[in-house]
């Protein structure tokens, strides 16, 4: 059952509707009040009249009228008083009080009244926020929706274009290469626009909040008998073009160690790699080398660039913190966290050293290191 929605637009939940009458219903089940309305004010671009009555409670068989066809509301009552409800400095509606014709208004009364009239206004103030930003999300869900389908149409049109120029080529071409990782790009682009799709329509699992869920985009389309260096193989091609077109010196690995050929799992460790190489790229200085070495209990990602200040060497890997050589440049601070928390909960380690050379002789002297460690007991499967 949907919560209910009235004439002028303004929804809410049951849960505040019970709320309310568990504050007001006592009030004229006994004592001296005969009489309570619940009045919401409507937007200021409404066309109707300024309060709505949602709720009224009565001792007897009175029913109060809409409000743009009460007469009494104008006409001045000794047994009658108006409450505002107020929260955060808006008047949010007004609660209508009247007594019993016999009864008249005490100090008693009129505090008993302020108080739920104060607690009805915080809960309305919630329930109206609530509600405001379920309609916010509704509203960037469609809007999501809609960019999605628009990315559709160039993403395909780029496959077929790709797929023309692959067919143009000679079968030794050394193009060829390069236009089969377009390919492969362009379909774990097209697994990500159906992770994006899919979110609306799938609760998200919980977690603690240090902890960290499953990625959202899925990993790029990984097999049971794919390899690590099978995995790791693109980031590092995608990498040296990356470089080249920046005219930046790039190094991949010297050697590839044995536990490269065990298997790619679910694909964290490519998810690891990925965001360290782009926030390299990303922050690194123009004309700094970067580069991926494969060490034998890990790997590391490095930069030729400034040292990260040690002040706030540990402050990057906290969630949606920056440093400040990433002040101009577009950035959500979601990668190196990410990172961190992908290889811990696969029972790794991931640390920056600003001394390369300490991690690998074949590294620069300084810079930035991100090295991802395992103990012998958690290494990739298939070469403890």
């Amino acid at each position: 059952m949907g919560n209910p929605r009235y004439d002028n637009g303004i929804q809410l939940t049951d849960r505040f509707l019970d709320f309310a009458d568990q504050q007001l219903a006592p009030q004229v089940q006994s004592g001296p009040i005969r009489h309570l309305g619940l009045y919401v004010s409507t937007p200021p671009d409404s066309s109707g009249p300024p309060l709505i009555l949602i709720r009224q409670w009565s001792s007897g068989t009175l029913s109060l009228p809409p409000a743009d066809a009460d007469p009494d509301l104008r006409t001045p009552d000794a047994h009658r008083r108006w409450f505002p409800l107020q929260d955060a400095g808006l008047i949010l509606g007004a609660l209508r009080v009247d007594l019993e014709s016999t009864s008249s208004w005490t100090n008693e009364v009129d505090a008993e009244t302020r108080r739920c009239s104060a607690a009805i206004s915080h809960a309305l103030g919630r329930d109206l926020e609530c509600q405001q930003l379920k309609d916010e999300l509704t509203r960037q869900n469609q809007q999501l929706r809609t960019l999605v389908h628009q990315l559709r149409n160039p993403l395909a049109a780029l496959r077929t274009y790709a797929q023309l120029l692959m067919r143009r080529l000679e079968p030794d071409s050394a193009h060829q290469a390069l236009l089969s990782n377009m390919l492969s790009e362009q379909r774990q682009l097209g697994r990500y626009i159906d992770a994006l799709d899919a979110l609306g329509e799938r609760a998200l699992p919980q977690f603690e909040e240090d902890m960290l869920g499953p990625t959202l985009l899925p990993p790029a389309g990984t097999t049971t008998t794919d390899t690590l260096a099978a995995l790791i193989q693109p980031l590092v091609e995608r990498a040296e073009a990356t470089a080249n077109l920046q005219n930046r010196p790039w190094r991949g690995p010297s050697s590839w160690p044995a536990w490269s050929e065990g298997s790619a799992g679910d694909g964290f460790m490519a998810e690891i790699v990925a965001n360290l190489l782009e926030n390299a790229f990303r922050y690194s200085p123009g004309g700094c080398a970067i580069g991926l070495e494969l060490l034998n209990n890990g790997l590391c990602v490095w930069d030729s660039g400034p040292p990260i200040p040690n002040i706030e060497q540990s402050r990057i890997f906290h969630q949606g913190e920056r440093g400040s050589s990433a002040k101009d440049r577009p950035g959500t601070g979601l990668g190196l966290a990410l990172a961190r928390r992908l290889a811990e909960r696969n029972g790794g380690h991931l640390t920056l050293s600003t001394e390369p050379k300490s991690i690998h002789p074949n590294l620069p002297a300084t810079g930035n290191a991100f090295q991802l460690s395992w103990s012998r007991a958690a290494l990739p499967a298939g070469e403890a």
